[in-house]
């Protein structure tokens, strides 16, 4: 059969047209991700960060580091020890090339004024924040709100730029009052009352839903013990953190993170705060499946470490 040259040509550049839009498409698709973490705090970060970078629908383009400095179990600059292990993390990952390590503020936010500790982590968000056209950038903060509320007070033009996902708070839906006494809040309740009372889009998974994550040692080990040194790191993180040997671990990180991805093992509804609190709605995480979200994370981690059995 004799094919047209011209005819051939056109069939060929209509399916490289078509693969491009179909490439350009998926590429849009992705979610465009900053995480706030405090690694070096507790257990669980570490955890959720994997479940986060290894999302195939996210875009992670930036990993700060958050303080967790008033903590009584702090060490003389926790910002540097949770940015050691974010590096260390990308690293095992091989992802240290594609996202942007950014150090935060050294300590919470000043406790007169409306007054921001701005950091590299800050800017970062302001600069990626500006970038966005037509959505929102999705800033994921696991501890204290300081770099976030940092970024706001010194641009709040990027307010309507960004949604903001946060570990943090204790709800009682029956009553519908909101705590501020969980450990991500009073690490920086200047943070929390900046961002309450800001328009930012704010969603919020609170503690004590988070805490319903459980994770016991024994399971965890014979899925991931000897399989990855990613995975051996973790677990030796588990063991050998300031209160390691524990049997059963709270992951509460990891409940905010499996949320975000997968919104069909939870529900979301909608709560306004009190008038001392912005007096303003925002999205609540409830009723989480806990069961199925901790198969998700084993299960994605294997699969994406080519070590599933």
């Amino acid at each position: 059969m004799f094919l047209n040259p011209v005819k051939s040509f056109t069939l060929s550049l209509s399916l490289l047209l078509s693969l491009t839009v179909t490439f350009s498409a998926n590429a849009q698709e992705k979610r465009r991700v900053i995480i706030d973490a405090d690694t070096g705090n507790e257990v669980d970060d570490l955890y959720a960060l994997v479940r986060a970078l290894i999302e195939p629908s996210w875009e992670v383009i930036g990993l700060n580091a958050t303080q967790w400095q008033a903590s009584q179990w702090a060490i003389d600059k926790t910002i540097e020890n949770s940015h050691r292990l974010n590096s260390v993390l990308l690293s095992y990952l091989k992802m240290d090339k594609k996202v942007t390590l950014n150090r935060g503020a050294e300590g919470r936010l000043y406790d007169w004024g409306n007054k921001s500790r701005p950091s590299a982590a800050s800017a970062f968000i302001i600069r990626e924040a500006h970038k966005m056209k037509d959505d929102k950038l999705t800033v994921v903060a696991l501890g204290a709100l300081t770099n976030v509320a940092s970024a706001i007070i010194e641009d709040p033009t990027i307010v309507p730029k960004i949604a903001l996902h946060w570990l943090g708070t204790d709800y009682d839906f029956e009553k519908q009052t909101m705590s501020n006494l969980d450990f991500n809040s009073v690490m920086d309740i200047q943070a929390v009352y900046a961002i309450l009372n800001s328009a930012v889009e704010l969603h919020l998974i609170p503690n004590n839903e988070a805490s319903r994550m459980q994770m016991g040692w024994v399971e965890t080990s014979r899925r991931f013990k000897g399989k990855h040194d990613l995975l051996d790191f973790i677990l030796d993180r588990w063991f050998n953190h300031l209160d390691g040997g524990r049997s059963n671990r709270t992951i509460w990180d990891l409940a905010l993170i499996e949320a975000i991805i997968r919104n069909d093992l939870t529900q979301k509804v909608q709560v306004r705060t009190s008038k001392e609190k912005g007096d303003r709605v925002v999205w609540m995480y409830r009723n989480i499946n806990d069961q199925k979200m901790r198969e998700d994370f084993y299960f994605t981690t294997l699969k994406h470490l080519k070590v599933l059995k």
